[in-house]
C-alpha cells in the first residue's frame, strides 16, 4: 500500500510531500501577489478611470473603499469558506478558491469603471481569504510531527513575501515596457498589465493541485463517520471563547499595521523631496523599488519566524520578538523618514516589513494547534477573516479618512502622519493583548 504523506518520517520528505510544499508555497505567493498589487496600482488606476486627483477627498474616499470593501467581502465569504473547508474537505475548497481569484485577476485588468474594479477586487479577496485558511489547515494535517509541521508552515508561508517581490518586479517591468505591450482599452497603462499578470502564478496551481492528496486526518474521520459538523456557535463555547476572540483581535492588529500604514507607502513616496519633482514614470519606478525593499524585509521576517518557531517554545515570547521593536520603529518610520528622506525611508520600510509581515506567519503556525480537526478551518477563518480581513483592514479606511484632518503642508505629509498614528495604535493594542494569549497545550494537533 502506498504510504500517505502524513505517515512519512519527520526527517525526510517524500516526493509527494515536496510537491505539496511547492504548491503551498506558490499558493501563498500568489495570495500576496493578488493582494499587494492594489497599493501599487491604485493611484494610476484612479487617475485614469475615476478621473480624481491624488490627495483630494474624492481620491481618498475611493482608496478607502478599494482597500476596505473587498476586505469585508473577503471576511464574510472567507468565514463561509472556512466552514466549507471543514465540511467538504481542504483540497476541494483550495481548487475552487484558486479558480475564483485567477479569473478575477485577469478580468480586473480590463475594467473601464472604478465600480467594476471594486467588484473584481472583492472576488479576488474572497478567493485569497478562502485559500489561506484551507491551505494552512491542509498543510498542518499533512505533517503530524510537530517540529516538521512548524518548519513546513513557516517556510512555505515565507513564500508569501516572494509574491510581494514578484509583484514589485512585475510593476517595475510594466512601467518600463508598457509602451511595447498590446494596447488595452486604447492605451498602454502599466497598472492594467500588472493586474493581468496575477493570473500567471495560478496556472501551476490549477493544473496540479486537484491531483494532490486530501488531508489524512480529515479524510479518515470523514470516511469513518466520526467527523463532527463544524459550528460557528462552538467557537464561542467556554473552551474556545477566549482563543477565538483574542486571536481575532490580535490578527486584526497585525493586519491593521499592514493596511493602516505599510501599504500606504507607495502613495507617500512621491511626496519625498528627492522624488516629488521627477517625471511620473520615474516616480513610479522609485515607488516599485521602495515596495521591493518592504517585501524583502517581509521575506526576511517570515524566514526568521520560521527559524525561531522551532527554537522558541513559548508562542508569546516568539510573537513579542517582532511586536516589541515594531511598537517603536513602525510609527517612527512614517512620522519622520517618510516625510524627509528617501534613503531613510528605504531602510525604515525594510525593517517595518520585517517586523510586521513576520506576524502573519506566526498566526499560520499558531492557529492550527488551538482547534480540533472538525473546527480547525472554521476557527482559523474567524481569526483571519473576521479579525484580520474585516476588522484589521478597516485601518486602511481609518488612515485615509484621518489624513483629511491631519496637520501637514502636503497630502503626502498628512497621509504619513495618519499612517504613523494608526501604526502606533494597532501595535500598542496587539502587544498588550499578547500577555493574555494562551499557549498551546501540546505539540500534537488536537483531534
Amino acid at each position: 500500500m502506498a504510504q500517505s504523506p502524513a505517515a512519512a518520517t519527520a526527517h525526510r520528505l517524500t516526493p509527494v510531500q515536496w510537491v505539496i510544499c511547492a504548491m503551498a508555497a506558490i499558493g501563498f505567493a500568489f495570495d500576496t501577489y493578488a493582494l499587494l498589487v492594489l497599493p501599487l496600482i491604485v493611484r494610476p488606476a484612479l487617475m485614469e478611470i475615476a478621473k480624481v486627483k491624488p490627495g483630494t477627498p474624492d481620491f481618498n474616499h475611493w482608496v478607502g473603499l478599494l482597500f476596505y470593501i473587498p476586505a469585508v467581502a473577503g471576511g464574510i465569504f472567507g468565514l463561509l469558506g472556512g466552514y466549507l473547508t471543514d465540511r467538504l474537505g481542504r483540497r476541494r475548497v483550495l481548487v475552487w478558491s484558486i479558480l475564483l481569484y485567477a479569473f478575477s485577476a485577469l478580468a480586473s485588468g480590463l475594467v473601464t469603471s472604478v465600480g467594476a474594479l471594486l467588484v473584481l477586487r472583492c472576488t479576488t479577496f474572497i478567493g485569497v481569504s478562502v485559500e489561506f485558511v484551507a491551505a494552512v489547515a491542509w498543510l498542518a494535517e499533512l505533517f503530524p510531527d510537530a517540529r516538521q509541521r512548524e518548519a513546513v508552515l513557516g517556510y512555505t508561508q515565507a513564500f508569501s513575501s516572494i509574491g510581494g517581490l514578484l509583484i514589485s518586479a512585475a510593476y517595475y517591468v510594466a512601467v518600463t515596457y508598457s509602451k511595447s505591450l498590446p494596447a488595452i482599452n486604447g492605451g498602454h497603462e502599466a497598472w492594467r498589465y500588472t493586474l493581468i499578470s496575477g493570473v500567471i502564478p495560478a496556472i501551476p496551481l490549477i493544473v496540479i493541485r486537484p491531483f494532490l492528496p486530501e488531508s489524512p486526518a480529515w479524510q479518515e474521520k470523514k470516511l469513518a463517520g466520526t467527523l463532527k459538523r463544524p459550528s460557528f456557535a462552538e467557537l464561542f463555547r467556554p473552551e474556545y471563547r477566549k482563543i477565538t476572540l483574542l486571536t481575532a483581535l490580535m490578527f486584526a492588529c497585525s493586519y491593521g499595521a499592514a493596511f493602516g500604514a505599510i501599504q500606504h507607502i507607495p502613495r507617500i513616496v512621491p511626496g519625498l523631496p528627492q522624488v516629488v519633482h521627477l517625471a511620473r514614470a520615474a516616480q513610479e519606478q522609485i515607488v516599485s523599488k521602495v515596495q521591493f525593499l518592504q517585501e524583502m524585509g517581509g521575506l526576511l521576517g517570515r524566514v526568521l519566524l520560521a527559524f525561531l518557531a522551532i527554537r522558541i517554545v513559548s508562542r508569546r515570547k516568539l510573537l513579542r520578538v517582532f511586536q516589541f521593536p515594531g511598537l517603536f520603529l513602525v510609527p517612527f518610520v512614517f512620522f519622520y523618514p517618510a516625510i524627509h528622506d528617501l534613503g531613510m525611508t528605504e531602510v525604515g520600510i525594510f525593517l517595518a516589513g520585517l517586523l510586521t509581515v513576520a506576524q502573519f506567519s506566526f498566526w499560520g503556525n499558531y492557529l492550527p494547534r488551538m482547534y480540533p480537526t472538525h473546527l480547525r478551518g472554521t476557527g482559523e477563518s474567524f481569526a483571519a477573516n473576521i479579525g484580520g480581513r474585516m476588522i484589521g483592514t478597516s485601518a486602511a479606511l481609518l488612515t485615509t479618512q484621518l489624513a483629511n484632518v491631519m496637520p501637514g503642508a502636503t497630502p503626502f505629509t498628512k497621509l504619513a502622519y495618519s499612517a504613523s498614528a494608526v501604526a502606533l495604535l494597532v501595535y500598542a493594542v496587539g502587544f498588550t493583548s499578547s500577555f493574555w494569549l494562551p499557549e498551546p497545550q501540546q505539540d500534537k494537533l488536537p483531534e
